[in-house]
């Protein structure tokens, strides 16, 4: 599912930026996912770990929840999306964790719009159709994803510029 660089120029600055940055990446994803526990009580919290990773392009999704793994995993691949919206993809996920199974139902649709209030996010505004909460909360995608994995996107440059 992590998207293969096949151009070695590619491969090279994608793996060099990531083996740089991925912990400062992680860090920030972390802070969301603490930032959607906070929204539910300890004992309804999923047992979760997050991560930035590119995903391949071929799937189509900027980011998913892994029932597989214990504990589950999510997996955000930040490129996809503005800056701004990796919270919305993290509460998109969460709520995949916290209804308990995937596919976007009336149970999704409760936790979704749970998570969305605690955060200040609108909720969906029918919380009950799938179509509409394929998509929510609705995120700005990027023009190239993995521009950001090379460190060559703007939101590289906004991200460090605000660590100075």
């Amino acid at each position: 599912m992590v998207e293969l660089v096949y151009d070695r120029g590619d491969r090279v600055a994608v793996c060099t930026w990531i083996g740089q940055h991925i912990e400062a990446v992680n860090a920030q994803l972390a802070a969301h996912l603490q930032a959607c526990n906070d929204c539910v009580h300890p004992e309804e919290q999923p047992t979760l770990q997050i991560f930035a990773a590119p995903l391949a392009s071929s799937f189509q999704v900027a980011a998913l929840c892994n029932f597989q793994t214990s504990p589950l995993t999510l997996l955000i691949d930040v490129g996809r999306v503005v800056t701004e919206d990796w919270l919305w993809l993290v509460v998109h996920e969460y709520a995949h964790a916290h209804a308990g199974s995937p596919g976007h139902h009336t149970a999704y649709g409760r936790s979704l719009t749970h998570l969305c209030l605690g955060l200040g996010i609108p909720p969906p505004p029918d919380p009950k159709h799938e179509a509409t909460l394929r998509i929510y909360p609705p995120c700005r995608g990027t023009a190239d994803p993995l521009a950001f994995w090379r460190g060559e996107s703007t939101q590289n440059r906004l991200r460090q510029s605000t660590k100075a």
